[in-house]
């Protein structure tokens, strides 16, 4: 799974691109290169703006300004050359259960004019890869949800796509079953050389990527690969349970000049070599500590690090999702 970034013309290129619904901007001017083979990751909270860019990628939404570039080719003046070159996986099934398997798979195959002279060939190829072959003839509706979302993978990579675009591909599924896609995804990166964009809100899921951009309210706020970007914190983050959170983080402050908030419903903050300082954390803070944690970086501490809030916290809170709304509406 790694890209270069040659000379080669970028699989995604975007430069200022804005997408505002009546009053709410849902994405801010956001800037972005994809590398031709690369697996790239679009990390963020629900509402962050990631499922409104995707869409305008492929050609499903269109942008308020800026510009989209996908496979070289300008997403709002030459549609008919993107939708040609990219895959596409929805958060929202798009299967058809009475037909089986290899039937979606054909549909879809004349709909894209894929050779027919090689097309039962490549439906093979593509459904031996999500380990599907031996359920060609079933019913999709007999399918469980792992398999549908394979299934769905294999429709988006039956044209030979350039691009792959997965929205959440693993959104409702069993921690295993999203193991096993992200499996798969791997062995079909290696065999079909493509470049895979998606869009997650699961921070184990990052890791998998070559690069991730941090996207919150609309912005990218960082960057990098999972490694540099966990490395940019530099720092341990130190979680703590205590009879007066209050005090504490008043106390951290005052008696460590350390800025502590409260995090999943622990004070929290950052320090270097973590496990080294607890002691002096018992021995100085003056307030009763029920429980202590110390975890070296994740790319939560990097969201938290860009954002100033975790990554479940800002799920919670929430966002207006206006893509969303507007295709549960229909």
């Amino acid at each position: 799974m790694h890209g270069s970034s040659g000379s080669a013309v970028p699989a995604v290129a975007v430069e200022k691109l804005v997408k505002t619904f009546k009053t709410v901007e849902a994405v801010k001017g956001i800037d972005l290169v994809v590398h031709p083979g690369e697996t790239f990751g679009f990390l963020g909270p629900n509402g962050a703006g990631k499922s409104t860019t995707i869409k305008i990628l492929c050609t499903l939404a269109d942008a308020t300004s800026g510009s989209a570039r996908v496979a070289g080719f300008d997403v709002a003046t030459e549609r008919d050359a993107v939708r040609r070159s990219i895959g596409l996986v929805f958060q929202e099934p798009t299967l058809d259960g009475y037909l089986t398997a290899e039937q979606n798979l054909k549909f879809h195959g004349e709909l894209y004019g894929v050779d027919k002279s090689s097309a039962a060939q490549r439906r093979k190829d593509v459904l031996e890869m999500v380990g599907l072959w031996d359920r060609k003839d079933d019913l999709v509706q007999t399918f469980s949800g792992g398999m549908r979302r394979r299934l769905e993978i294999a429709r988006g990579l039956l044209h030979s796509p350039k691009v792959l675009f997965l929205d959440e591909p693993t959104i409702g599924l069993d921690p295993q079953t999203r193991a096993s896609i992200w499996q798969y995804l791997g062995e079909l990166h290696k065999r079909e050389e493509i470049t895979v964009f998606v869009t997650t809100h699961y921070m184990d899921e990052a890791e998998n990527c070559d690069r991730i951009a941090i996207i919150d309210q609309g912005r990218i706020v960082a960057l990098d690969t999972p490694e540099a970007l966990k490395a940019g914190v530099g720092k341990d983050r130190v979680s703590i349970a205590t009879a007066d959170d209050v005090a504490a983080i008043t106390a951290l402050k005052d008696k460590f000049g350390l800025e502590a908030k409260m995090v999943e419903g622990l004070v929290t903050f950052s320090v270097a070599e973590g496990a080294a300082f607890v002691p002096q954390l018992f021995e100085k803070l003056g307030v009763a500590i029920k429980s202590v944690a110390v975890a070296r970086p994740t790319l939560d501490d990097v969201f938290l690090n860009f954002t100033g809030t975790s990554l479940r916290d800002a799920e919670q809170k929430g966002g207006f999702n206006p893509m969303a709304a507007r295709f549960r509406g229909r």
